[in-house]
């Protein structure tokens, strides 16, 4: 007699958006006017275009092909290798170039925040950074924006860096002059003690050398308050959660060694890449190690809004104006690095989306 055994609870209404058969996407962008944009970094993967928008089922480059090819002539006004896209509600698309393929230090000028106009579908503006704000070992990771703030608004960029400091970079964006927060804090480093397991299985660099070393990401995950006086954020390599109210990572006056007693933890929310909030201050947040997506309400309780075996790496969140939560699924765990050069990922990645009946968090 064949007897069916209990099995663990899957749960979670989600639908498939767009399948991706080419390079492996990280980011997604919804803009107000329901145009879904896409990124690509140059991790390995024959990358053709970095950033593209999704048109009639297909792929086209963003906002063009030239844009999106390089040459030494074109560092700062090329995109080189784009880790995170954002649509402002405001008619604005904000390209966080690492200008760091494969990890690589960052090229000169090439590392920057790129305003990119949705009605025009050309560049507006270009944000590069001196070299004490983007190191040698800095990894743009992502962006938020908020315009009620300074004359022209201001951005919060997390640095992701696998050797370095973390960081949260503060951009005036009437100015363009930057700064580093929060360097080398706790709550933007690595949790050292963390084992992260996805799939059941330790995740750590596997080199196909054979040698091994503990995958360790800084500040990562970063989602902005509906009010934009807090800004929520999260290390790769971690399950905690935290927040910084923006003033204080805006005012210059308080050492950033004191900035830390200005940081608010908010317990374990699972380890995570991509955060979002809605226009209620709802966080939404991804857990990758246990093929989740959670909600955390502004009180602090969180809850699972969806756990599937398919939610294989949760990347990076967007808010719909149709309020759905859009959200990339790339298998980021299965890239050769972590095994020994074996490449484990099976196409397609996905673009999925779960209804969450809550626009997104206003940015003006």
């Amino acid at each position: 007699m064949q007897v069916m055994l209990p099995s663990e609870k899957y749960f979670g209404k989600f639908e498939a958006v767009f399948l991706f058969y080419g390079a492996m996407p990280t980011g997604v962008a919804v803009s107000e006017t329901g145009r879904i944009f896409i990124c690509f970094p140059k991790w390995g993967d024959d990358v053709k275009f970095t950033v593209a928008e999704i048109v009639h089922d297909t792929l086209q480059p963003y906002p063009s092909l030239d844009v999106n090819v390089v040459s030494p002539s074109n560092i700062t006004t090329s995109l080189i290798s784009v880790q995170s896209i954002v649509a402002d509600g405001n008619g604005t698309l904000w390209v966080l170039d690492t200008g760091a393929p494969n990890f690589s230090e960052p090229m000169k000028g090439g590392a920057k925040l790129v305003a990119v106009d949705l009605n025009s579908n050309t560049i507006k503006r270009v944000y590069t950074f001196t070299e004490d704000v983007v190191l040698p070992t800095t990894y743009l990771n992502d962006v938020r924006v908020d315009f009620r703030v300074g004359k022209a608004g201001y951005a919060y960029i997390t640095d992701s860096s696998s050797r370095g400091p973390g960081a949260i970079i503060v951009v005036d964006l009437e100015t363009g002059y930057a700064w580093r927060r929060l360097n080398g804090a706790n709550s933007t480093s690595p949790d050292l003690y963390l084992l992260p397991k996805v799939e059941g299985k330790i995740l750590m660099n596997r080199n196909q050398d054979g040698s091994t070393s503990p995958f360790r990401l800084a500040s990562d995950g970063i989602a902005i308050s509906p009010d934009g006086k807090m800004l929520y954020f999260c290390p790769l390599s971690s399950r905690h959660l935290y927040s910084i109210s923006t003033e204080a990572l805006r005012d210059r006056t308080i050492p950033d060694m004191n900035l830390q007693y200005h940081v608010k933890y908010w317990g374990e929310k699972g380890a995570s890449d991509g955060m979002i909030t809605d226009a209620k201050g709802n966080v939404y947040a991804g857990d990758y190690e246990n093929n989740s997506i959670r909600k955390i309400l502004p009180n602090g309780i969180m809850e699972t809004i969806a756990h599937d075996p398919r939610i294989l790496w949760p990347d990076t969140f967007s808010v719909g104006p149709d309020q759905y939560l859009y959200f990339i699924v790339n298998q980021l765990h299965r890239q050769s690095r972590f095994h020994y050069g074996n490449d484990l990922r099976q196409k397609p990645y996905s673009l999925l989306r779960i209804k969450i009946a809550e626009p997104p968090a206003p940015t003006f």
